[in-house]
């Protein structure tokens, strides 16, 4: 298959999957995915991803929070499901603003597969 066929496949894949179960756990975040694929994303993780327009500028996507500023401990204290898209978090720091598509978050997972489905992605468009 070719490079791109297989990008926009994964794409259209990524697009497609919706949470059936969001977790709030101790250090972080549980999600269980409509494809049978579960993500354990750390509270830190996602707060640095955050894209809402006080983390990244809007024209430019330029990161504006500093990972640093940041404190190891945050948690994600509550959440809510914005429509049939989206979830939003609640986090320590009183930030509230971020919206994470469901795309964005699943881009987001850590787990092993995750990781090595990226470098293979990366290594086609090569």
């Amino acid at each position: 298959m070719p490079a791109m066929m297989a990008y926009t496949d994964r794409a259209m894949t990524i697009k497609s999957v919706k949470p059936t179960k969001v977790e709030l756990r101790d250090g972080g975040v549980h999600v269980e995915w409509n494809d049978g694929h579960v993500s354990d994303y750390p509270a830190k993780h996602l707060r640095v991803n955050c894209a809402c327009a006080e983390c990244i500028e809007e024209w430019t996507r330029r990161k504006l929070l500093d990972p640093a500023s940041v404190a190891a401990d945050i948690r994600a204290e509550d959440y809510m499901m914005i429509g049939k898209y989206a979830v939003q978090f609640l986090w320590s720091d009183g930030h509230f603003t971020g919206i994470y598509p469901f795309d964005h978050l699943r881009r987001l997972c850590q787990c092993a597969a995750c990781k090595a489905e990226r470098e293979r992605a990366r290594a086609a468009a090569d």
